[in-house]
C-alpha cells in the first residue's frame, strides 16, 4: 500500500479503539503510568514483572513483528525496577530487562532493536546460578540511543549524549558525548552551551498538537471512501510509472 486509503472516520474510530485497548489491557500491567500515553500497537507491548513505571507522554512504537518488552526479575530475591521518565520515545523491538534497577531519564529516544540490561544473567564460571552479576543502569535526560545498540550492566550515560547505531556500551558515557563502536568509544563532544531542543518541546501545547494532527488527517484522507479502502486491501494495483517526462 503506497498511501493511506482509509476514510477519515474509519481512522478516527481505529485510533479510539487502539487507545481503549491500551487503557483496558496494557496500561494496568504497569505499576504507574503518566498522562497521555501513546501506544501504537498495544498487543505487541509485553510487560513481565513488578515495579515497571512509565512517565508522562510516553510514546511506544511497537509492531507485531517487532515487540517491545519490559522485564523485571529480582536479584537474589529482591525487587527489580524499571523507571521511564517523561516524553520518552521507545521504538520497535526494544527490550529492557532489569535484575536490579534501570532508570531512563526524560526526553530520551530509544531506536529500534535496542537492548538494555543491568545483568549478565549468568556467571562466567557457574552458569547454573543466574543474577550473580548485576549493576544498575542509568540514562540521563535527552539521551539518544541508536538502532540495535546494547547497553550493559553498570553503565551510566550522561545528559544529551548519543549512542551510535550498533554500539555496545560497557562503560560510563559522560554528558554531551557521542560514542560509537564495539566497545563504544568517544567520537565527538557536543557543545553544552548550545541550546538543546528536546522532545519535551513537542508537548508544550499538547492540545494544539493533537488538534493540528487531526486537521492534517482530515486533509490527507479527504475523498477516501470505505469502498476504495477495501479495494486497496483486496485488489492492490501496481502504480503506473510515467517515463514520458510529463
Amino acid at each position: 500500500m503506497r498511501r493511506d486509503h482509509r476514510p477519515y472516520w474509519l481512522k478516527h474510530w481505529q485510533l479510539r479503539l487502539r487507545r481503549w485497548r491500551a487503557r483496558t489491557f496494557l496500561l494496568p500491567q504497569f505499576d504507574a503510568v503518566g498522562v497521555d500515553p501513546e501506544i501504537m500497537d498495544p498487543g505487541s507491548v509485553f510487560v513481565f514483572g513488578r515495579n515497571i513505571c512509565l512517565g508522562n507522554y510516553p510514546h511506544l512504537i511497537s509492531t507485531p513483528d517487532k515487540c517491545i518488552r519490559f522485564t523485571t526479575l529480582g536479584h537474589k530475591g529482591g525487587d527489580a525496577f524499571i523507571k521511564i521518565g517523561d516524553y520518552v520515545l521507545i521504538s520497535p523491538g526494544v527490550r529492557i530487562s532489569a535484575a536490579e534497577s534501570i532508570a531512563i531519564g526524560d526526553a530520551c529516544m530509544i531506536a529500534a532493536n535496542v537492548y538494555i540490561s543491568d545483568s549478565d544473567w549468568h556467571g562466567l564460571y557457574n552458569r547454573t546460578r543466574p543474577f550473580r552479576c548485576t549493576a544498575p543502569v542509568r540514562l540521563g535526560n535527552n539521551v539518544w540511543v541508536g538502532d540495535s545498540a546494547i547497553i550493559g550492566k553498570g553503565v551510566s550515560i550522561g545528559d544529551n549524549s548519543v549512542i551510535g547505531a550498533g554500539s555496545v556500551v560497557t562503560k560510563d558515557v559522560p554528558a554531551n558525548t557521542v560514542v560509537a563502536g564495539n566497545p563504544a568509544r568517544e567520537i565527538k563532544q557536543l557543545n553544552p552551551r548550545r541550546r538543546m531542543i528536546t522532545r519535551e518541546a513537542l508537548f508544550a501545547d499538547a492540545f494544539r498538537q493533537a488538534h493540528n494532527m487531526d486537521e492534517l488527517d482530515k486533509m490527507l484522507l479527504d475523498g477516501n471512501s470505505l469502498r476504495g479502502w477495501l479495494r486497496s486491501l483486496l485488489f492492490p494495483r501496481r502504480a503506473i510509472e510515467d517515463f514520458s517526462g510529463n
